[in-house]
């Protein structure tokens, strides 16, 4: 009992089971919303009089809409309930980020897991990845900032008030989690062929997706900037193993850095993980205070998301306020569009929600 006791509290104290176990985690939950959502729109999609119930979680695959939701809330001071959900976890991804660097890409993305799927692929294809000059990396991780730019200039900069609340309560933005759904459904031929080449970019490059073009990636790395934990690197005990390097999946040179300040850093500790040395490497605020042990972190990361589905649960910023009809009427539209694509709606279809 108390080999499996020990046994049972290494694992506990390992970060990359931690982590693995934490985006299963989320990656189950993930499908799951997404199996209810499917059947929500399918009752929709039928006529069906009861429906399955929406989960209001999808709205976390609407971050632009949540950008616009945040500005309008910021200047109206009007929290509106057409994708709460979607602002809700919006913030609290910042918070993550602002405390426990970018952990959300490599413990609850699941774009994130499946980057690291490709990678494995990768390795059974490939000796190793393709290496990238570091110059023309630093080229192509401007586009993630670049696509982040412009949203910050289209909705930050260039949207006022009177723009947000036209959109958030524009029919096109009220089913915009409905047009998500069918644009995976049936994708187009562009889409297909854009989603081909970057699976093969993340199987040829690692981490190619979250590397070069997630603009949200590229928020949550500027705000890991501010962030007061980071890993940090104690020389007087290193023995220059570089195992730490050699395991991170970003390229960082971790047994240079006494604190590895890159915004790519995901904080995910497999470098914490892979260290002979004990308490070398750590994540902690400035002179190694305030450590937070891997599973502290696993805790945190779990807590902040799903604590904050529960507060604005009972504060009642978590469900929607579109009424049921709205979704009925609307739903035609997107299946004229899906099979009769160029077809412009007919004026009665386009009729403003609440007519």
């Amino acid at each position: 009992m108390m080999l499996k006791n020990a046994g049972l509290l290494k694992k506990l104290n390992n970060a990359n089971f931690l982590r693995r176990l934490v985006q299963l985690i989320f990656a189950a939950t993930t499908v799951w919303i997404g199996f209810r959502f499917y059947a929500f729109y399918r009752d929709l999609a039928e006529g069906a009089e009861q429906v399955a119930v929406r989960p209001p979680e999808v709205e976390a695959f609407l971050p632009i809409s949540s950008l616009i939701s945040l500005k309008y809330w910021i200047l109206s001071g009007d929290f509106n309930r057409i994708h709460p959900a979607g602002l809700v976890i919006f913030l609290v991804t910042l918070v993550t980020g602002l405390l426990l660097k970018r952990g959300f890409c490599s413990w609850v993305c699941p774009f994130g897991l499946m980057n690291e799927m490709m990678n494995g692929l990768q390795k059974l294809l490939f000796r190793q990845s393709l290496r990238v000059r570091r110059w023309f990396d630093y080229l192509l991780r401007s586009i993630k900032y670049l696509l982040l730019g412009f949203f910050c200039w289209a909705i930050l900069l260039n949207m006022p008030e009177s723009a947000l609340k036209a959109f958030i309560y524009s029919p096109y933005n009220q089913i915009a989690d409905l047009k998500m759904l069918v644009f995976f459904l049936d994708p187009s031929t562009t889409t297909i062929v854009v989603l081909s080449i970057l699976v093969l970019l993340s199987i040829l490059i690692r981490n190619a997706w979250c590397r070069y073009c997630c603009p949200f990636g590229a928020l949550l790395g500027l705000a890991s900037w501010v962030s007061p934990w980071k890993i940090r690197r104690n020389a007087e005990t290193c023995i220059d193993c570089q195992k730490c390097t050699k395991v991170c999946p970003v390229n960082i040179e971790v047994h240079r850095a006494g604190t590895v300040r890159s915004d790519e850093c995901h904080a995910c500790l497999q470098c914490v993980a892979a260290c002979p040395v004990k308490e070398t490497l750590q994540l902690s605020a400035r002179k190694q205070r305030l450590v937070i042990r891997p599973w502290v972190y696993a805790v945190l990361i779990v807590g902040l998301f799903s604590g904050s589905a529960w507060v604005a649960r009972m504060a009642g910023v978590w469900q929607n306020d579109i009424p049921l009809s709205n979704y009925r009427r609307y739903i035609h539209i997107l299946d004229r569009v899906d099979h009769d694509r160029g077809r412009v709606p007919s004026a009665e279809t386009r009729r403003p929600m609440g007519d």
